[in-house]
């Protein structure tokens, strides 16, 4: 992501079919190749039932040091689950993923569209990009402001520097936030 910052993608999986947690709380560490902290980066996310949720952080400084690997972790006390039997959200369906300039400034776009009767509103679209391997080669996100009622709009991912490896299979998941729900298992 340029000298001294570095990106950090992960899928968390929330196995419960029958269960969620709303703003769950977790740590990101980032260690160089010497096992030396580098950073450390908090949030929360929404862990909807039997749904992957990515988390996406951009940005984090690593100085001089070279990142050699990241973790994140969920103190499992700090979750509290909650009945739910069904994902109550509405989640945009993606189409049309193009990749362009790949061995320059790679540029990926997406179709994002609103199965919905209700206009949505700042939708985070996160894209991942895995070499042959499986390995995560790229990754970011970007919000499209508007997605009309039935209707659909590009997400567009840039980069301003060629992919390290091949592009073979490119992810694109809409974040959708849990509604305000409570309860308890």
């Amino acid at each position: 992501n340029g000298a001294g910052r570095v990106d950090v993608i992960a899928l968390v999986e929330n196995k419960n079919q029958g269960a969620a947690a709303k703003d769950v709380p977790y740590d990101v560490s980032v260690f160089g190749y010497d096992q030396t902290l580098i950073q450390r980066v908090s949030g929360a996310l929404d862990l909807p039932p039997g749904q992957t949720t990515p988390v996406f952080i951009p940005g984090i400084s690593s100085g001089h040091a070279v990142p050699g690997a990241a973790f994140l972790s969920i103190a499992s006390t700090s979750v509290k689950w909650y009945t739910l039997e069904k994902d109550p959200r509405v989640v945009p369906s993606v189409t049309n993923i193009v990749l362009a300039d790949a061995s320059t400034s790679p540029r990926i776009t997406a179709t994002i569209t609103n199965p919905d009767v209700r206009t949505m509103r700042n939708v985070k679209a996160i894209v991942v990009v895995r070499d042959a391997s499986g390995n995560t080669i790229a990754a970011s996100q970007t919000i499209v402001p508007t997605i009309k009622a039935r209707g659909s709009s590009t997400a567009t991912f840039t980069w301003s520097e060629a992919f390290t490896s091949t592009a073979v299979q490119i992810q694109v998941l809409p974040v959708v936030p849990l509604p305000a729900g409570s309860g308890s298992l």
